[in-house]
């Protein structure tokens, strides 16, 4: 009898909250962004698809180029202009400069004490002032020039390593990944963690890590369905990286905070002067109380784990992208080919000294950035009170996603958007600091990536040595038309298959 009972009551229960989610859904206000018709409970999720980018391009060609959504319970608005995207970062810049809250990457990223998931408040603008005055200005930028010359040194030496003979294809997408993280390990913790058990877990961490936050959460959006998070596990595998990234970066800070008095057994070698890395700059920041900022350990780990979360897939997907088309664009390699090598004519290496030179490089790198921004669809925002864009009604509280894909393949804004052609971007005075609007692959304002320089420096300088060091092509059988351009599913849109190349080296 009691199994009878369940039988009918369990459909009974689940008709009763899927009727009251269909019928007692808040209302609109009355002049809302175009909006597809929507399902019971999961809204619009339906039509996000595995590819969201390209899903909401398609869905924006119908409704417009700001478009409301619901995903499930989640008023979303999706915004696919430059002019829609002035208007959010520029124009109401301050109403947008919060952040959605995710429960996943809430736990991961220490409760919010991060810079980049934060929300917007005093707490935000001093991690803000930190990274940008103490951490990613200019000269502390420049101040780790040897430690990116160094370690593109070795990708050179590895790719030669690997190479064998003219016949044997390198994995770039490995060689790529491991300089940035390689770099971004020194720079953040003045030593590298990819020789050894401890460093291999680490990468491993890394990896779990941006799958976790690059994953779509049901309990997120549709709040009454958190309780799968617990059967299918995620609420304790979110648990276990976090509880085991924690402990790796207590053993950072500690060991940097117990040899604090002894920084020149990191310094760099070659420069003689102290060169401290962001935990030293951090924990001094700490003890000393620098220019009125509070910092705890919390924040000092919460801050670094935001160096390897925006600087280490963001950076080396472009490098991967880059080289991919410019192995399916002969006439852009020799181009670019013919610069390098006449900068860098009688030079072992091209330096960060060199860079400025390379207009054409510069406008490879753009191009890249421009068909595939690391993150396509920007870090979301949240407004904090009602506003109207564009003429439409918009609700405090929504959550607003940024198609920086769809806005760089505008056909209104790009000529032939879909073809690889720097060409465009010589002479034209487009940056990459989120100034023209329809070229925003890092974002815009004062929520667009902070670490843009350090990024572009790394990525300039990589291309620059591995194409003066090596003539490249692609493996037997393959040609340029047919190599896979495949995307692979997450918030960073790094190639599906590993690209491989053959690397010659230059006499």
């Amino acid at each position: 009898m009691l199994d009878l009972w369940f039988v009918y009551a369990i459909p009974f229960v689940f008709s009763v909250i899927f009727l009251t989610k269909w019928f007692f859904t808040a209302p609109t206000q009355r002049n809302s962004p175009p909006s597809p018709p929507t399902f019971p409970v999961v809204g619009n999720l339906h039509q996000v698809g595995l590819y969201p980018h390209r899903s909401l391009q398609k869905l924006a060609h119908q409704y417009g180029p700001l478009m409301l959504l619901h995903f499930g319970s989640r008023p979303v608005l999706v915004v696919s202009s430059s002019d829609a995207a002035r208007e959010i970062m520029k124009t109401h810049d301050l109403i947008f400069l919060s952040r959605p809250k995710f429960s996943v990457g809430h736990r991961l990223l220490y409760n919010g004490r991060d810079m980049t998931m934060s929300p917007y408040g005093e707490y935000w603008k001093q991690l803000r002032s930190v990274c940008a005055l103490q951490l990613l200005s200019n000269k502390r930028v420049q101040s780790f020039r040897a430690v990116r010359e160094e370690e593109v040194a070795l990708l050179v030496d590895n790719i030669k390593r690997s190479s064998n003979s003219s016949s044997s294809p390198v994995n770039l997408s490995d060689m790529f990944a491991l300089l940035t993280n390689d770099v971004i390990c020194r720079i953040a913790f003045g030593k590298k963690y990819s020789g050894d058990e401890k460093g291999k877990r680490f990468k491993e961490l890394i990896s779990e890590l941006m799958e976790l936050l690059g994953g779509f959460h049901v309990g997120d959006y549709i709040p009454w369905l958190g309780w799968v998070h617990y059967v299918n596990g995620l609420d304790a595998q979110v648990d276990k990286v976090a509880i085991e990234f924690d402990r790796f970066l207590d053993g950072v800070v500690e060991e940097h905070a117990n040899t604090s008095n002894d920084k020149e057994k990191r310094c760099d070698q070659d420069g003689g002067e102290d060169k401290k890395d962001f935990v030293d700059v951090l924990l001094e920041i700490q003890s000393d109380q620098m220019a009125g900022y509070s910092l705890d350990r919390e924040s000092i780990k919460a801050i670094i784990l935001n160096m390897f979360v925006g600087g280490t897939d963001t950076t080396y997907t472009v490098l991967e992208w880059a080289m991919a088309e410019l192995l399916r664009h002969p006439r852009v390699m020799n181009k670019l080919e013919d610069e390098v090598m006449e900068t860098g004519k009688g030079k072992p290496s091209i330096t960060e000294n060199d860079l400025d030179k390379m207009h054409y490089l510069k406008a490879v790198i753009k191009e890249t950035l421009r068909l595939y921004p690391p993150v396509p669809l920007l870090l979301p925002r949240e407004s904090t009170q009602n506003v109207s864009i564009k003429g439409y009604d918009i609700a405090a509280e929504t959550m607003v996603i940024t198609n920086a894909w769809a806005i760089g393949r505008d056909p209104k804004l790009w000529d032939k958007p879909e073809e690889f052609q720097p060409e465009r971007f010589l002479d034209s005075g487009i940056d990459v600091k989120g100034q023209s609007f329809g070229f925003i692959p890092f974002g815009s304002g004062r929520r667009g990536c902070p670490g843009t320089l350090f990024a572009m420096v790394i990525d300039e300088l990589s291309l620059a040595n591995v194409v003066h060091k090596f003539d490249w092509s692609l493996p037997d059988g393959v040609r340029a038309q047919d190599l896979d351009m495949t995307e692979c599913i997450g918030a960073t849109i790094h190639r599906k298959a590993p690209l491989l190349a053959v690397a010659t080296p230059r006499c």
